[in-house]
């Protein structure tokens, strides 16, 4: 609506429509919805507009997870008193003046909705100072209502601090999420920033306590000082250049890989994006180095022309749409692909003799080999203790089960062994012969219907869950003692996780100590063994442990679910028939053997009615 028009609807005094202009304040807080969602919202605003700022030196003060406070101190330009007040306007930009700028942006930021929409539900403090002011200039606003502005001393750059985030409205701070989880997003954010920017020094201090310490550098010592030093030697880089594309970066070897996505970034022209399109190119570029479920390791910084990509189609900015997808797509897949080749990176990485046959049975049955020594096998493969199978115990354990559908109920009372036992000679013990591994992933055991298959991965991971619960509820020590006591590395955006569920960790055999600033030292691990080193199973637990904060499980759950799912035997485990069927029995005697804890099925049946049909079809 023109000026024209709304000054012609006043002259013709008050209006019986139901079309009102919303009051600044409001439509400050509607926009602040979209690009403030969380304290991890704000401070990625205010760190893109530091470093817009040219600042060499930037400071982050986060005071409980962001909620209480958010400072960025920076030593950037700096503002005049003019631009100081001016830029808690809503569209208030120094970036864009005519409409072809938009397809030119090497900035951060250039709608100037940020400190406009942070202002407007937060108490918000500036100040800042040109390097040739004799003052800086000073002021307050909350809820977008100016409290205080005045001259004050401060040295060249911008201080400003976000206090008591959505103060004003209530309902938005109801959804907030527990200080772990918010503080996870919030260092997330802050790294999607430093990471590209090593040129930058960049501190964050959380309640009193640096967390990180990022000195000048290059872009391999960022990533050590945020990832860890460990990952020097898993790291390889990559180096491609043409005249429409750069691609320049790192990507991990294949044993590097996690069961999560986390260490996955993707930087165009230096602004992290999120990119399933181009996440597929570099998972193709691992094609059969990486198992199914795994993901690889990957830091990459794409620099295009502004004019062949579109950065605004999203609030936050995340998401980008480039002018020739597919020609990204094939580069990136070919630069990855010509990196790990460089360094003669190939799918028999750490095989030993033991494990050679099951690598071309892999290879032969299309799923990827998987890196594991001869003692991880031991381990993994042998997680049971020895005892004779029962069959009345599983009788007696459907007998009593009255709140099932009459479905499930067959279905459960026909899960019993078949009848066909005989003597095995595998270490003197009885074993039925009905059970049997297919593709090492999967058991198969005649049942009195047909048959069952039971996913050996989730079906391990339901039994330890149920320990490890119960070990903690119980709240029985269970470590034991290492003769040589290991130190380990913690990511800090770890150190707090870990702090928290030390004792719940003491119960399941863990015993751990906190050694230094990001350092731990592990007295005592849990008595069957781990499957990989200490330090690796530690940061995949905290990795394991952050992703499931997003959900609504006591502390107690969630170290359960993560110690089960990271404990548990995976697929391309061989099995004894003596384990296979000690499985059986300790997943029918659980509480709930028919979903893993992420709800997902242990088994599935077939009936005899089944096959014959697909005989006849």
């Amino acid at each position: 609506m023109s000026h024209e028009i709304i000054t012609s609807c006043a002259r013709m005094g008050s209006h019986s429509g139901i079309i009102n202009l919303l009051p600044d304040r409001l439509a400050n807080q509607i926009a602040a919805g979209e690009v403030i969602q969380r304290p991890a919202s704000a401070i990625k605003e205010l760190l893109e507009n530091a470093l817009d700022a040219k600042a060499t030196r930037i400071k982050v003060i986060i005071g409980d997870s962001g909620k209480t406070l958010i400072q960025v101190v920076d030593n950037g330009i700096g503002m005049s008193e003019t631009d100081a007040r001016l830029c808690f306007e809503r569209h208030a930009t120094s970036k864009i003046i005519e409409t072809d700028d938009l397809f030119q942006i090497r900035s951060f930021g250039f709608r100037g909705e940020a400190l406009a929409s942070i202002a407007a539900v937060a108490q918000v403090e500036l100040k800042t100072k040109l390097a040739d002011a004799d003052l800086g200039t000073h002021i307050i606003i909350e809820g977008s209502k100016v409290k205080k502005q005045e001259p004050t001393t401060h040295a060249t750059g911008t201080s400003l601090s976000v206090k008591n985030l959505f103060f004003n409205v209530p309902a938005r701070r109801k959804f907030l999420k527990s200080d772990p989880v918010e503080l996870k997003h919030l260092l997330e954010e802050f790294a999607r920033v430093a990471i590209p920017h090593p040129e930058v020094f960049f501190t964050l201090h959380h309640n009193g306590n640096e967390l990180y310490h990022f000195p000048i550098s290059n872009l391999r010592q960022r990533l050590l000082n945020y990832f860890g030093k460990s990952i020097n030697e898993k790291i390889v880089p990559v180096q491609e250049e043409t005249d429409f594309i750069k691609v320049t970066g790192f990507v991990g070897k294949p044993e590097l890989i996690k069961k999560t996505r986390g260490d996955q970034y993707i930087f165009v022209n230096r602004r992290f994006i999120k990119s399933a399109y181009l996440n597929h190119a570099i998972k193709m570029s691992y094609e059969n180095l990486v198992p199914e479920g795994q993901h690889p390791f990957y830091v990459l910084l794409l620099e295009v022309d502004p004019a062949m990509i579109d950065i605004n189609i999203h609030p936050t900015k995340q998401e980008i749409k480039f002018e020739n997808e597919r020609l990204i797509y094939n580069y990136i897949k070919v630069a990855v692909k010509h990196a790990l080749g460089k360094y003669s990176i190939t799918p028999s990485l750490d095989f030993d003799a033991e494990n050679t046959q099951a690598m071309g049975n892999a290879g032969a049955s299309g799923r990827a080999p998987t890196s594991i020594s001869s003692d991880t096998v031991q381990t993994a493969a042998r997680p049971f203790q020895k005892q004779p199978s029962e069959k009345a115990k599983w009788l007696e354990f459907y007998e009593e089960m009255a709140e099932v559908t009459q479905r499930e109920l067959s279905e459960a009372k026909a899960v019993t062994l078949s009848s066909d036992w005989s003597k095995g000679t595998d270490e003197g013990e009885p074993i039925a012969q009905s059970a049997f591994q297919l593709h090492e992933s999967y058991i198969i055991s005649p049942i009195k219907s047909g048959m069952i298959v039971i996913d050996q991965h989730r079906a391990h991971e339901r039994i330890l869950y149920e320990q490890h619960l119960k070990s903690i509820s119980d709240k029985k020590m269970a470590a034991q003692a290492s003769l040589f006591p290991e130190t380990i590395q913690v990511e800090a955006k770890y150190v707090g996780l870990l702090m928290d569920v030390i004792e719940e960790l003491a119960y399941i055999g863990f015993q751990i100590e906190k050694f230094g600033q990001n350092t731990f030292v592990v007295n005592g691990v849990p008595s069957d063994g781990l499957r990989q080193s200490t330090e690796a199973f530690i940061d995949q637990f905290l990795e394991t442990y952050a992703a499931n904060m997003e959900i609504q499980i006591s502390i107690q759950e969630n170290v359960a679910r993560s110690m089960a799912a990271n404990s548990a035997i995976t697929k391309g485990v061989r099995l004894t028939s003596i384990e296979m069927q000690e499985l059986i029995d300790q997943l029918f005697a659980c509480e709930m053997p028919y979903t893993s804890p992420g709800g997902k099925k242990c088994f599935i049946t077939f009936g005899l009615d089944e096959v014959e049909n697909r005989f006849n079809s």
